[in-house]
């Protein structure tokens, strides 16, 4: 984890109760008497990031039971390493797909307050991104932009007259919806949890899967980014297998960009990391 994350410590679930009484009732002590959390369970996962949103930022925060659970520590750590890609002041961020959570443009305007805007193709999960800004004074300089075509990343988004530094992208993992439940179902076995258990993160169908995965969704971003060269300073996206690089790789290159960079990060034993490119 980046060193200036002030999530790689353990939790303080005394202060993390304190903030939000209601993660009290999913905290207890495993066998070997550590306090922890269940981190099967969805409500659990829910519950934490809850409080960790409400303890270090002071930001009311929900998301439906629906809805995919972003991991705070993790998308935190992103916006890290686009701070040292990126040694500005302030920045201007665009997040594609930012879900009904809105976590990259909450946590980048309450940690770094940077001047964010965002993207989102379900209505209801914009719907519910603006009831988050309109709760909390702290995110009212957010914007957020419909995506009305559902075969367009950053086309119809990035308008004739925006600049950004950054577009920053958790891309659907997933390349449908077989695919999601067959991944659950292995987890689910190695965690040796009932097989009815949900996935633990939740997610709609337009946050977990695209047609073709991660994979096709950064290609799709990468032939777009093309067209905005001028406009945006750095490009990046989440990219969770790393067999999926060298072709991710080649399709950026297509493009002819100056430069691209792979920022390799770590949570814990997760392995992930993000392709970054510019054309300046």
């Amino acid at each position: 984890m980046h060193p200036k994350n002030p999530f790689n410590t353990d939790y303080d679930f005394d202060f993390l109760i304190k903030h939000y009484p209601a993660l009290k009732e999913f905290v207890f002590k495993n066998k070997y008497g550590n306090v922890t959390i269940q981190f099967s369970s969805k409500e659990a996962i829910n519950a934490l990031n809850t409080a960790l949103i409400k303890s270090y930022y002071q930001i009311d925060w929900n998301i439906p039971n629906a809805n995919l659970c972003p991991p705070i520590p993790g998308r935190l750590d992103y916006l890290f390493h686009i701070a040292d890609l990126i040694p500005k002041q302030t920045l201007k961020l665009l997040d594609i797909g930012t879900g009904a959570n809105l976590i990259y443009p909450i946590l980048a305007t309450c940690h770094f307050n940077w001047d964010c805007t965002a993207s989102e193709v379900a209505l209801t999960s914009l719907e519910h991104a603006q009831a988050i800004i309109d709760q909390n004074t702290a995110l009212q300089t957010i914007t957020l932009r419909h995506q009305n075509y559902k075969n367009h990343i950053l086309e119809h988004i990035i308008q004739p007259k925006d600049k950004f530094d950054v577009v920053v992208c958790n891309p659907p993992f997933f390349k449908s919806r077989a695919d999601a439940q067959k991944r659950n179902q292995r987890k689910v076995k190695n965690l040796k949890l009932n097989d009815k258990e949900p996935l633990n993160f939740g997610g709609q169908s337009h946050e977990l899967w695209y047609k073709g995965g991660e994979e096709a969704f950064i290609k799709k971003m990468a032939t777009e980014s093309a067209l905005f060269k001028r406009q945006v300073q750095w490009f990046t996206a989440l990219v969770s297998q790393k067999d999926h690089l060298k072709n991710i790789k080649r399709a950026i290159n297509k493009t002819q960009p100056t430069e691209v960079r792979i920022i390799e990060m770590a949570q814990g034993n997760k392995q992930s990391r993000c392709i970054a490119w510019t054309f300046e």
